[in-house]
């Protein structure tokens, strides 16, 4: 990362700090913020010195009024702007502390967070704040690097044709919790040739359900995962997806082929709700963990084979 600059860089122009732990004084958050401020200038990373507002330090017992009034605050300085970014500091044993912020932030009020321990925050690692800027700048709607490949179009498959990559996976309840819901995530790239910015969505349904059911759906009106990130690849692209690459993890073996047969069917009808005859080339894999693919060399010598096989791990 050293005097590397991102290939497209974000910008926080207004942000603000909340500080939740009590052994982090006024000048720790000072020098902590100054100098994420300096290294994501240094790698491009457009980052305004000074908050909305000064930090604040507080309780975490009152942390959904802490953020809420916080925000309110801000937003009634800044007027119709929109605050960029909100610092969280968090004691070092946050326990559900992290997971209410996030939930405060992303579903109550909507503004994008950063959250670090109060250790880091004392230490003002050089190389933590590096990974963090790597966060940050993604979270900017930046770019921290693209495949020179990808750029001159030489990618195999990939680059010969507008191309959207999915990625799809179920997490299930514990076994014995069959009132907690089955829930679905669906990624997919938003950018094309370059294939390295994502989009994600998340849904609930049913309890221990293997197919994904918000793929594409008509309950109410016409809606679903598949559809959305394809409009959302048009929008920014310019290009509607010629070829789509879907893979799907968290399959069980004795549910391949009814997961295929449905999800496959539904990729194609949102196709079609887009725009009539619109029929994008389809490429389905399923990802499975477990499987007992041995791999040998084509030479009995090869140094890199050990006994005849190639080590775990190579191919």
């Amino acid at each position: 990362m050293m005097k590397k600059k991102f290939v497209n860089a974000g910008t926080v122009q207004r942000w603000i700090c909340i500080n939740f732990a009590e052994n982090v004084s006024e000048a720790f958050i000072e020098a902590f913020c100054n100098e994420l401020a300096s290294v994501c200038l240094e790698h491009g990373l457009k980052f305004n010195l000074r908050p909305v507002v000064p930090h604040l330090s507080a309780p975490p017992a009152n942390v959904e009024r802490v953020v809420k009034d916080r925000y309110f605050e801000a937003k009634e300085k800044i007027k119709e702007n929109k605050l960029d970014l909100l610092i969280v500091i968090l004691p070092d044993d946050s326990g559900l502390l992290y997971g209410n912020v996030k939930r405060i932030c992303e579903t109550d009020i909507g503004i994008i967070s950063q959250c670090c321990k109060a250790k880091k925050v004392l230490e003002v690692n050089h190389q933590f704040l590096e990974g963090l800027v790597l966060k940050l700048n993604v979270k900017m709607g930046g770019r921290n690097a693209v495949l020179v490949d990808a750029i001159a179009k030489r990618i195999p498959v990939i680059s010969e044709l507008p191309t959207i990559i999915f990625g799809a996976d179920i997490s299930h309840p514990n076994p014995g919790k069959w009132s907690s819901p089955t829930f679905s995530a669906v990624v997919a790239s938003q950018d094309w040739p370059e294939i390295t910015t994502y989009a994600a969505l998340v849904s609930k349904q049913p309890n221990r359900r293997a197919i994904i059911e918000d793929l594409f759906n008509t309950r109410d009106n016409v809606s679903g995962g598949i559809r959305e990130h394809l409009i959302s690849f048009k929008e920014k692209t310019g290009f509607k997806p010629s070829r789509i690459i879907f893979y799907r993890d968290g399959v069980n073996q004795g549910h391949s082929s009814q997961v295929l047969i449905h999800e496959v069917d539904a990729i194609r009808r949102a196709c079609n709700s887009l725009e009539d005859n619109y029929q994008p080339r389809i490429t389905f894999i399923v990802v499975q963990k477990g499987h007992h693919t041995k791999f040998f060399p084509y030479h009995q010598d090869d140094p890199s084979s050990e006994q005849g096989m190639y080590c775990q791990g190579q191919s």
